[in-house]
């Protein structure tokens, strides 16, 4: 019990501010670009299952009310992500399909990666929607090799 109560030291010094700085700056970054990415990634898999990319479903499959995908798709319109027509769906810019790719990439290079480490399919699954959002490219091609490597 008395293990819990003390602190945990760190191994190494704090790096310099800005080093350190860096480090949070890209967290919040990641924690911004998440959510478009979530919604663009959500709207290429309906479009691609053959069914338009409706206000009630979006809200449905992100378990969010619809008026929240209503002000999230008014942002994602005036940043050239996705386009709407009237009693139409929601479809995908050319920029909004590049987003929607990479995120998928990023997603599905996690998700592989996590279950060669042997994690469940659904754990891998839901965990891999996290991470995808702030796992770095350096890190995304040493997941790659370690997969290969492990072949």
């Amino acid at each position: 019990m008395a293990l819990r109560n003390r602190p945990v030291r760190r191994e190494k010094p704090l790096p310099d501010a800005e080093a350190h700085s860096e480090g949070f700056r890209q967290t919040r970054e990641a924690r911004r670009s998440a959510l478009v990415e979530d919604y663009v990634e959500l709207i290429a898999d309906l479009i691609e299952d053959g069914n338009e990319a409706r206000q009630v479903d979006i809200a449905a499959r992100l378990g969010v009310a619809q008026p929240t995908v209503a002000k999230m798709l008014t942002r994602l319109c005036a940043d050239g992500l996705v386009s709407r027509k009237p009693y139409r769906g929601v479809f995908l810019t050319e920029a909004g399909r590049k987003v929607a790719k990479e995120s998928r990439v990023r997603h599905q290079t996690v998700e592989a990666f996590l279950r060669s480490l042997g994690v469940s399919a659904e754990t891998a699954r839901i965990d891999a929607e996290g991470i995808e959002h702030h796992v770095s490219a350096e890190t995304l091609e040493a997941f790659r090799r370690a997969m290969t490597s492990a072949r």
